[in-house]
């Protein structure tokens, strides 16, 4: 229950930190990059979860999928590169549209896991754990898109601090 909570903290704590030293010194800092530096520590850590649950993240796939343990080391690659190119400005916009089409595409594998109770990560909860991991992955998708897809777009808050 807690991995959840982790991960959102992990992708959001770098853009709340350049807000707070914004607010609190003045010197706008911007807070899409420091959210897109959060958006690559998440998939550095989601991708660690493919090199060391190998075998349960298998199990999340139809038996039917070849290569299931190969593919999952692969998309582990894959969200290491998007990590790295978040973190690097000039690909910040590419990462976030290869985040966006890796999270809409590993979702059908999260649904069958939970439906299925795929005991991934001490969580046999079955269709309960997919009412869990999927806001967060909603809320992840729209972080990608407001920190590195749309990053000309304002909220709210900050088109009223004039950021």
């Amino acid at each position: 229950m807690i991995t959840p909570i982790f991960m959102l903290a992990l992708m959001m704590t770098p853009a709340m930190l350049a807000r707070i030293f914004s607010a609190t010194t003045g010197n706008l800092r911007d807070t899409r990059a420091a959210g897109s530096i959060g958006l690559g520590l998440l998939f550095a850590f989601t991708a660690s979860g493919h090199f060391i649950q190998t075998e349960s993240m298998a199990l999340m796939l139809p038996t039917w999928v070849p290569g299931r343990v190969s593919l999952v080391y692969a998309t582990g690659l894959l969200e290491i590169a998007i990590a790295v190119a978040f973190w690097l400005p000039a690909y910040r916009k590419y990462a976030g549209w290869a985040a966006a089409v890796v999270l809409v595409a590993f979702f059908p594998a999260n649904i069958y896991a939970a439906l299925e109770r795929v005991p991934f990560g001490g969580h046999a909860w079955g269709p309960v754990y997919l009412w869990i991991r999927a806001p967060v992955q909603i809320a992840i998708l729209a972080w990608v898109v407001w920190c590195s897809i749309a990053p000309g777009r304002k909220l709210p808050v900050d088109a009223a601090r004039g950021n």
